[in-house]
């Protein structure tokens, strides 16, 4: 209930009480004014919604952290300095981008120094082949040369590699989350320089206590809200289930896929999810604030035309997202009480705090009626 109606709420509570006045029957009060007895009626002050037809969703809710599904730590491959460093922080990179960049000039010269050796062994090996056809040398001789040129074609090879290793480059797509590396460092083979999160999709794994296990399958539909961004719910959807339990929680592991176009997920957020198992269509709902009960002693206040409360016992379906399923028990249209069902009896007589067009799900022909009677005295 938002303040202004909180505050006429209390204010018609308290003008029952007032100094002055008598109960002298059920729902009825007397007043002293100027020498006459005037009787007035009391009326609960209550505010209701109208029984609709709405969808209804079955839902599962949980808690979990939000983690990248590929992460890498990108790492030296080679000793050297660090010249140029080319991302930061933040940064979104595509798999092979050049991340930083180290020196390569002794790298560069065993290039040059293995393509030269190369350069002669193939043109001993062109003058040995062509005198092995001859046959004016032994196939010894000739094998030799092969085997010679073969070796330096892997040197140059080898080479090239490890000159490609002076170009550090991203070995997934995905943002850049922490640079560990500086212009002019010194860094060593298999040193920590970068790491890249993979944040599409991010997932998040819910442990689900076992109950939920025939309920919960692959590709059902998430929605999930965190506090970085508040009011927003993000739609994901269900990845893979565990087959297994975990003997000690009684839980199995539920993975969970989003993606975000606008990049406002990150890995490490705290989110509230919703996983949904069954939504049933164009059936009978009220707010859930209206029920007195969830259990088999379900009941609702509802509003008869004269304006007079009438306890009504319901059959519950699927109760969740602040709605209840009303599977027997009213009708559509019924008016029910949502707020002040403490100050209520069977036969107690109401004063409607909500106007008509107010009434969630209703409107002011559905509730002409009752509202007309509560403002009348019946």
């Amino acid at each position: 209930m938002n303040r202004p109606a909180a505050q006429i709420f209390a204010f018609a509570l308290a003008s029952l009480t007032l100094v002055g006045c008598g109960q002298e029957a059920d729902g009825i009060q007397t007043a002293q004014s100027d020498g006459e007895k005037k009787t007035i009626e009391a009326r609960v002050p209550v505010e209701i919604a109208t029984a609709r037809r709405a969808p209804v969703t079955q839902a599962f809710r949980g808690t979990a952290s939000l983690e990248a599904v590929a992460v890498s730590e990108v790492v030296s491959k080679s000793t050297g300095v660090v010249l140029n460093v080319l991302v930061e922080e933040g940064d979104t990179v595509k798999k092979g981008q050049v991340l930083a960049k180290m020196e390569s000039d002794r790298q560069r010269l065993s290039l040059a120094q293995a393509k030269a050796d190369l350069a002669k062994l193939e043109s001993d090996y062109e003058r040995a082949q062509k005198m092995f056809n001859r046959k004016l040398i032994a196939n010894e001789a000739f094998d030799q040369s092969r085997f010679g040129l073969e070796t330096q074609r892997a040197i140059v090879a080898m080479q090239q590699l490890e000159l490609s290793y002076t170009q550090i480059r991203a070995p997934i797509s995905g943002v850049v989350s922490l640079r560990l590396v500086k212009e002019g460092n010194l860094v060593q083979q298999n040193q920590g320089l970068f790491r890249i999160d993979d944040f599409d999709p991010l997932e998040a794994v819910v442990a689900v206590p076992e109950r939920e296990m025939q309920v919960i399958k692959a590709g059902q539909p998430v929605k999930m809200l965190v506090d970085a961004v508040p009011g927003v719910p993000f739609d994901g959807v269900v990845a893979r289930v565990s087959p297994v339990v975990d003997a000690s929680s009684g839980t199995f592991r539920v993975v969970t896929h989003f993606r975000d176009e606008q990049g406002r997920l990150r890995s490490g957020m705290f989110g509230r999810l919703s996983i949904i198992f069954d939504v049933r269509d164009d059936v009978l709902v009220v707010p859930r604030q209206a029920l007195l009960a969830e259990d088999q002693d379900a009941a609702v206040y509802q509003i008869d035309s004269d304006g007079v409360a009438r306890r009504q016992s319901v059959t519950l379906g699927h109760v969740g997202d602040g709605m209840a399923e009303i599977r027997a028990g009213l009708d559509s249209g019924a008016i029910v009480v949502t707020l002040g069902q403490s100050g209520l009896r069977e036969g107690t007589k109401v004063q409607v705090l909500n106007p008509p067009a107010e009434v969630p799900g209703g409107s002011a022909a559905q509730t002409a009626q009752v509202t007309g009677a509560m403002a009348t005295g019946g």
